[in-house]
């Protein structure tokens, strides 16, 4: 025990009237190294004002900054077996469960939520990476099967949008299962007419990117998100040749057209707006002022 830290500088502090300071009132950019006051960050959506590097940020707060003057209502996630496997390695699955719960204070990396853009009710799935990873186990496949049953059941356009580093590895095979149940989901959304937009944001890897996170009506990326199965070095160390400049981002996958555009998060709300109000057939004359009938979706970014 330090006598004079733990004792003597807080007995001082309190005397003068000293307040510790929040060691988190500033955040640095992880591009130009420039310091960013939190406030002015979390007012730009933890978009990096001078440089535009996009910074991770959480559901609700995503959920907040998409949906009308940020007003949503959250759907209860199904209930789900909890460590079926009994899975163990440097520590107990459940106790990594618990833990993740208490730092989030989610259920699973999986929210669903109601609300509208711009007047349009839809419904948002949000994946938080946050919990572990935004691995998709059981738990967040029955909550991702429940927003597009909902989806369809209220006839709403789903807009997911997806943050994963692939199937939770403690849930084995049933992890794998889910790919093919969600995707099972998307077909049930598609069969009913309803649009279907995926954002993908950083990271999107693994079973994720073999299911669900690939199989959009449209698909927008955010600026510099690491996008693909498996990750760069996994593919460099199995062909034994460096990858190009870029590989497997944003920008990267929309030139060799595996995405249809890449997007601010600052535009976001707007370009899906757009979007939606197109596949829906809503609003057709405000839609075919702002875009012309035959743009194609990097015009529609563009706003051409």
């Amino acid at each position: 025990m330090n006598w004079i830290t733990n004792y003597v500088r807080p007995k001082i502090n309190s005397m003068l009237g000293r307040r510790d300071m929040p060691e988190n009132l500033w955040i640095k950019d992880p591009e130009s190294g420039e310091m960013v006051f939190h406030k002015d960050l979390e007012s730009n959506q933890f978009v990096i004002p001078a440089s535009g590097h996009h910074m991770k940020v959480s559901g609700k707060e995503r959920l907040r900054f998409f949906f009308d003057g940020g007003k949503f209502e959250l759907l209860d996630n199904p209930k789900a077996p909890v460590d079926p496997l009994k899975f163990r390695d440097e520590k107990r699955y459940i106790d990594r469960l618990k833990d993740a719960k208490a730092k989030t204070g989610m259920e699973d990396a999986i929210l669903n939520a109601l609300g509208t853009i711009d007047g349009l009710p839809i419904l948002a799935t949000v994946q938080d990476f946050a919990f572990m990873g935004g691995s998709l186990g059981m738990a967040a496949g029955e909550a991702i099967i429940r927003g597009f049953e909902t989806a369809v059941e209220r006839k709403r356009p789903m807009v997911l949008f997806a943050a994963s580093g692939g199937a939770r590895m403690q849930e084995g095979i049933l992890s794998l299962m889910q790919l093919a149940r969600t995707t099972v989901a998307v077909d049930r959304l598609k069969e009913a007419g309803l649009p279907y937009v995926v954002v993908l944001t950083n990271p999107t890897t693994g079973g994720v990117t073999a299911s669900y996170a690939m199989l959009g009506d449209v698909h927008i990326a955010e600026p510099g998100a690491l996008i693909g199965f498996a990750g760069p070095r996994v593919i460099e160390q199995t062909i034994r040749e460096k990858l190009p400049e870029g590989f497997q981002r944003s920008e990267y996958l929309m030139e060799h057209g595996m995405v249809d555009m890449v997007v601010s998060r600052l535009d976001l709300r707007e370009t899906i707006s757009r979007l939606l109000k197109i596949l829906t057939k809503a609003s057709a004359t405000e839609a075919t002022d702002t875009v012309s009938p035959t743009a194609t979706p990097t015009e529609i970014q563009l706003g051409a």
